[in-house]
């Protein structure tokens, strides 16, 4: 399927809990934006599986399984792409996002290969984590950066609220 270049990618390395991924799956659907998943994954992508866990809206996604990391770099070319990291030296919120961007997460275990924080860390942006936490679930994170990237590009820009059932607002 041909990417929009006005909507963002987001990639998830090598994920490990299938739930993080859906919840990730329902954030690109609401934002138009096309998830990628960088195998080798823990999980399985098979219409019964989608089913089983509620993924009603699978079938709506925009979404590319990258069997391993080499084919994920090869379809990521020259792009260059925001990583999500706890040590990124730029502040999740102040990344200059445009539309068409690519955000890449870790794993749940593991985050990401060492080589791409080396290659990427001008590109790395973190979220403060303020309290006694070691790191935020992988979806939550995902979904702030997501949101943030979209709202700072502009892609947020004239949108409002469908009214309530009625017709009316609060």
């Amino acid at each position: 399927m041909p990417s929009d270049p006005a909507t963002f990618h987001l990639a998830l390395f090598q994920p490990q809990i299938p739930g993080n991924t859906g919840t990730l799956g329902r954030m690109c659907v609401g934002l138009n934006a096309h998830l990628h998943i960088i195998g080798p994954c823990a999980f399985d992508f098979s219409d019964a599986a989608v089913r089983r866990a509620g993924l009603d809206y699978w079938p709506l996604l925009r979404w590319t399984l990258h069997d391993d990391e080499t084919a994920f770099l090869a379809w990521l070319g020259d792009r260059q792409p925001w990583l999500v990291s706890e040590t990124g030296p730029v502040r999740w919120d102040q990344a200059d996002y445009a539309a068409g961007d690519v955000i890449v997460l870790g794993s749940e275990k593991g985050g990401l290969p060492a080589a791409w924080h080396r290659r990427w860390r001008h590109r790395a942006v973190h979220l403060p984590i303020l309290g006694p936490v070691r790191t935020y679930n992988l979806a939550n994170a995902g979904a702030a950066v997501l949101l943030t990237a979209a709202a700072k590009s502009g892609l947020c820009d004239g949108y409002a609220p469908p009214p309530e059932p009625g017709g009316e607002r609060w």
